[in-house]
């Protein structure tokens, strides 16, 4: 098991926990935000994370997020380096808002996973296509 050093840059913040063993960590708002329809907003998550060299976080939204707050998270997932521990390096999730949205401090908005980071790669370039069959191009696994 691995140590996870936390800094917690907001009284009152609730301390990070996994919802099931071994499972996606929660993150929770680390102040009141009051959203409008179209709006782009930061949330800020309160903490700075220091990562063990070697491992990264993806970030995603809680299967909850969208039905409760109406909100989107703008890249998809993040993806949080083992480097991003600065004192200014808070954590933070980035929204748009389908329809009006309130969120409280302390609300878990969103959550996270560690992972070991991919080895690195040399990639090497072909004048000639692949001969392995082909299996009907974007979105056809399954059709057959």
């Amino acid at each position: 098991m691995e140590t996870i050093v936390v800094h917690n840059l907001v009284d009152g913040m609730e301390k990070i926990v996994s919802a099931h063993d071994g499972e996606w960590y929660d993150l929770r708002a680390a102040e009141d935000y009051a959203l409008n329809y179209g709006e782009f907003k930061l949330i800020h998550l309160g903490v700075t994370i220091k990562l063990p060299k070697g491992y990264e976080a993806i970030m995603a939204p809680r299967s909850s997020t969208f039905k409760k707050y109406g909100v989107l998270m703008t890249n998809g997932i993040g993806v949080i380096d083992n480097k991003y521990c600065g004192p200014l390096d808070e954590w933070m999730f980035p929204v748009y808002a389908t329809r009006k949205a309130v969120i409280h401090k302390n609300d878990r908005i969103c959550q996270f996973r560690i992972v070991k980071q991919q080895p690195g790669a040399v990639f090497l370039y072909s004048d000639e296509p692949f001969s392995e069959e082909n299996r009907g191009g974007l979105g056809s696994t399954g059709t057959n």
